[in-house]
């Protein structure tokens, strides 16, 4: 019996954790395919396997498409052959009209063409023919990495996309798990993304006389974005505090309100921020490859689980959700805890919103369409009950991860995007209905 309940608790403290793995290994099978492997590790396999199969000094010509992380394995590549004492006659790193003018250019014996797989297959259509009129290539053998299966989901890239992806989301669920364990709720999120970039790219024009930006321009630019959706954030806390308007209708008005000032001081139109720079915090990858936007969620939710964990304000979050009059009759500062919990969440909206302009490196009014219902989605899968009192922060990066990894698999296997609004909305309501179950068997215990 005692194993059983055991069982039962792990379920309900680590169900979203098991689901995430099923998905992963799920979709891992789903897009297992063949690859054919770039990575300078290959490329020095790769030379060694011609090098056993020509003698020094032979001719090789190294034909890679054009394409990211191309040139990296042409050059590594050329490299390795060279270091093994073959002669590497051209490197080509192009489409297969660029291979082909260069290989009816040779003159001299070619006894081998180290290729990726696009390019490999071109040689395999159309060294046959060139062979019979171009005496140097009759006898050339094509060579190219050995291939594996291997799923497309985990490869490192996509999963870098995926965290990347739902970094934004992520952060701005940070706040969102404090509101509606409060027993709140905060539609605004979504525009003040849009908001916050709009006025981040406007302060760094004002600040820098629309000249170059400096560094100390787009930090105190992106510093007003962010502080006027604290501001707003604080206004919201207000009003559902002082005058005890419901949560989904003051934040609805200020979404409508925020999104329509993100249109009217941008006249419309993207505001460029006019520095590279200013692409750091959305592009960048500074720390072992990691992106900068994703160090900066893992840094975020670690500081959140301390404070909601081995803090007092997280104590009387939880306590206000749980039973608001009680805590107020416990000494916790209710309307101060809601407030906090408002201003918390409209700044990291402010802080999505500025990582938002950084990825493009323009402030878009259009930007943060439907974000709120993504990230209240992420919460609520997360396993944070939306009647309040209960939630995880740790919960809520796997419940962005969920999402995330769901719209990845989708996008990997094709699926268009109105079936995917359909797969979202289903898994929506399980994670509803999954939380209205466990209130149940709670209060049944």
């Amino acid at each position: 019996m005692k194993s059983k309940l055991d069982a039962r608790k792990l379920l309900s403290k680590y169900g979203n954790v098991l689901v995430l793995l099923l998905l992963c290994a799920f979709i891992s099978i789903i897009t297992l395919e063949e690859q054919s492997p770039r990575s300078p590790a290959a490329a020095k396999q790769l030379a060694k396997n011609i090098a056993r199969s020509n003698s020094k000094g032979a001719n090789v010509i190294v034909l890679v498409r054009r394409g990211k992380d191309q040139q990296e394995f042409a050059d590594t590549l050329k490299d390795a052959l060279t270091n093994t004492g073959l002669n590497v006659s051209e490197s080509i790193v192009g489409t297969p009209r660029d291979a082909r003018i260069a290989l009816k250019k040779q003159t001299t014996t070619i006894a081998a063409i180290a290729a990726d797989n696009h390019m490999a297959t071109f040689c395999a259509d159309q060294l046959p023919n060139l062979g019979k009129t171009i005496t140097a290539l009759s006898k050339t053998t094509v060579f190219q990495p050995q291939k594996h299966k291997w799923p497309n989901f985990l490869k490192k890239e996509n999963l870098l996309n995926v965290l990347k992806q739902i970094s934004v989301v992520a952060i701005i669920a940070i706040g969102m798990t404090m509101v509606i364990i409060t027993a709140g709720i905060d539609l605004s999120v979504g525009s003040l993304i849009a908001f916050s970039g709009v006025i981040t790219a406007l302060s760094i024009q004002q600040l820098s006389g629309n000249a170059d930006p400096a560094i100390g321009h787009l930090l105190l630019g992106s510093a007003a974005g962010i502080l006027v959706c604290a501001i707003i954030g604080m206004g919201t806390g207000s009003l559902v505090t002082l005058f005890n308007i419901p949560a989904f209708i003051v934040t609805l008005g200020v979404m409508f309100i925020a999104k329509g000032l993100a249109f009217i001081f941008s006249q419309s139109a993207p505001v460029p921020v006019g520095n590279e720079s200013f692409a750091w915090l959305g592009r960048g990858s500074d720390l072992m490859g990691l992106p900068n936007s994703v160090v900066l969620m893992l840094v975020l939710y670690g500081i959140a689980h301390v404070v909601m964990t081995h803090t007092s304000i997280g104590r009387y979050i939880y306590a206000v959700g749980g039973n608001p009059e009680a805590a107020r009759l416990s000494g916790v500062p209710v309307k101060w805890v809601l407030v906090f919990v408002y201003t918390l969440c409209g700044l990291l909206a402010g802080l999505g919103g500025v990582m938002e302009a950084s990825l493009h490196i323009t402030g878009d009014p259009k930007s943060g369409t439907l974000v709120e219902l993504q990230v209240i989605a992420a919460v609520v899968v997360g396993g944070t009950s939306l009647a309040g009192g209960h939630g995880k922060i740790f919960g809520t990066l796997v419940g962005a991860l969920i999402i995330g990894v769901i719209r990845n698999g989708m996008n990997l296997t094709g699926v268009e995007a109105h079936m995917q609004s359909v797969v979202y909305g289903v898994v929506i309501l399980i994670a509803v209905m999954v939380d209205q179950l466990k209130n149940r068997a709670q209060k049944s215990n």
